[in-house]
């Protein structure tokens, strides 16, 4: 028999016998525990990311295991210490990372992207901040890029400079926290903006409370969030609604 191969992403750190690994690995005869403990030593590192692994199953049942690296978007997330990316990145801004964690998040998924050289590959990644809605060096992505075209951190990117002082995580910690104390004050002004208006336009189609809420940009989540949906054609008027109809009168 061949060697067979299972591919999956898993969890970092804590795979388990469950689907997608179970049911792939089961028919193959292969030791599932010590599968799932190897890998969860491999991945160790990957904790909170989905990691793509590759297990290959020999003819006497040995198997060997490789480790792929997590998206870029996973690892840009590991770095600036959040879950998710901005709801609207354009306006929305949840961290600001260094150069440096750039550099290093470039370094780990060298193989997989397109650039040819590592300031390529820099601004590769530098490209996905600006979908998450993450700030470099307290810059919009954009901006930084334009930067480095121009020749700013030069020596930090040909050095394929990673370590950080610990002042530096310092300040980045407390930048996260400033912008998210600012991201919550702006979705709170957002809210207050919207229930006004959805107040004032009571009555009005639900297309045309939209309209104005896109108008005036108001994050699309809180638009659906506070917007009640329109009634389905064809329902049951709410209690108050239309009067029913008169009944037929009698022939005499």
């Amino acid at each position: 028999m061949a060697d067979q191969t299972v591919e999956a992403l898993v969890q970092g750190g804590k795979a388990t016998a469950a689907p997608p690994l179970g049911p792939a690995l089961g028919p193959l005869g292969v030791n599932i525990g010590q599968v799932v403990a190897e890998i969860n030593k491999k991945t160790a590192d990957f904790k909170g990311m989905q990691v793509p692994v590759k297990v290959t199953v020999k003819k006497d049942k040995s198997f060997t295991i490789s480790v792929g690296t997590p998206p870029v978007s996973s690892l840009l997330k590991k770095e600036a210490i959040i879950e998710k990316g901005a709801s609207n990145p354009v306006t929305d801004k949840v961290a600001d990372l260094k150069i440096e964690q750039i550099i290093k998040v470039a370094k780990m998924k060298s193989d997989a992207l397109l650039g040819k050289d590592m300031f390529s590959k820099v601004k590769e990644v530098i490209g996905s901040c600006d979908s998450m809605g993450i700030l470099v060096e307290g810059k919009e992505p954009r901006e930084i890029i334009k930067d480095i075209n121009n020749g700013a951190f030069a020596e930090e990117i040909k050095t394929e400079k990673t370590e950080l002082s610990a002042e530096a995580l310092k300040k980045i910690e407390e930048q996260k926290k400033k912008l998210q104390e600012d991201l919550a004050k702006r979705r709170a002004q957002f809210e207050t903006e919207a229930k006004q208006v959805i107040e004032q336009l009571s009555g009005q189609p639900r297309g045309t409370i939209k309209a104005k809420l896109v108008e005036l940009k108001i994050p699309a989540n809180i638009i659906e969030a506070l917007l009640p949906a329109e009634a389905a054609p064809g329902a049951a008027p709410a209690a108050g609604g239309a009067a029913k109809a008169p009944a037929a009168g009698k022939k005499k």
